[in-house]
C-alpha cells in the first residue's frame, strides 16, 4: 500500500497556500482555495501514486486546477493592501504593485504558472519538472525566459512614466 501523501500535512498546506496567495494574491480566496485543494486531495488520496511524483507535486497538480478554476470565476481582480509597515509611501508601493501585477499579467499563462511555483511555492526547478511533467533542464530555461521577459516589461513600464493624474495603459483595471 503506497504511503498516505497527508501524512504530513503542515509543511505541504504552507507550500500549496504560498502557491496560491503567489497566483491570486493572500487572503480569505487564497484560504478557500487551498482548502479546496486539501478537501480534493483528501477524497482523491487513493488515486496518489508515489511512483509518480512527491506528495507536494500532486498537490500543486490539484491547486493548479483550483487556481485556474478560481480565476476564471472571478469577475474582477481587487489587490489586497499590504499587512506590514513599509518606509515607503503608500503611492509608492501601490505603483509598484501595479506596475508588477500589470507586467506578469501581461505574461502567458505558462510563464505565470510558472513564476508562481517558483517563488510562490518555492519550489526547486526539478520539482517544478515533476509536477509540470517537464525535464528540470526544460524547467530552468523556461523559469530563465520568463524572468528575462517580466525584466523586458518592467524596463519598459518605468521608461514610459504616466503623467499626473493619468495611468498607464498597462496599469488599467481590465488587465490586472
Amino acid at each position: 500500500m503506497p504511503r498516505d501523501p497527508l501524512a504530513n500535512p503542515e509543511p505541504l498546506i504552507r507550500r500549496v497556500y504560498s502557491y496560491v496567495a503567489y497566483r491570486i494574491g493572500h487572503g480569505a480566496e487564497a484560504e478557500d482555495v487551498t482548502s479546496d485543494v486539501f478537501e480534493r486531495a483528501l477524497r482523491g488520496r487513493a488515486t496518489y501514486d508515489p511512483g509518480r511524483g512527491s506528495p507536494i507535486a500532486w498537490l500543486l497538480g490539484i491547486a493548479r486546477r483550483c487556481v485556474s478554476e478560481a480565476v476564471a470565476s472571478r469577475l474582477e481582480t481587487v489587490a489586497e493592501p499590504p499587512d506590514v509597515a513599509d518606509t515607503t509611501s503608500v503611492e509608492e508601493r501601490s505603483v509598484a504593485r501595479l506596475t508588477l501585477a500589470a507586467a506578469i499579467a501581461e505574461l502567458d499563462e505558462r510563464e505565470q504558472d510558472l513564476l508562481a511555483l517558483r517563488y510562490g511555492a518555492d519550489l526547486t526547478a526539478r520539482r517544478i519538472g515533476e509536477v509540470l511533467g517537464l525535464q528540470t533542464n526544460a524547467v530552468e530555461v523556461a523559469l530563465h525566459r520568463a524572468l528575462a521577459q517580466l525584466r523586458e516589461l518592467l524596463e519598459a513600464s518605468e521608461a514610459r512614466p504616466a503623467g499626473p493624474g493619468e495611468r498607464p495603459e498597462s496599469l488599467s483595471s481590465e488587465r490586472l
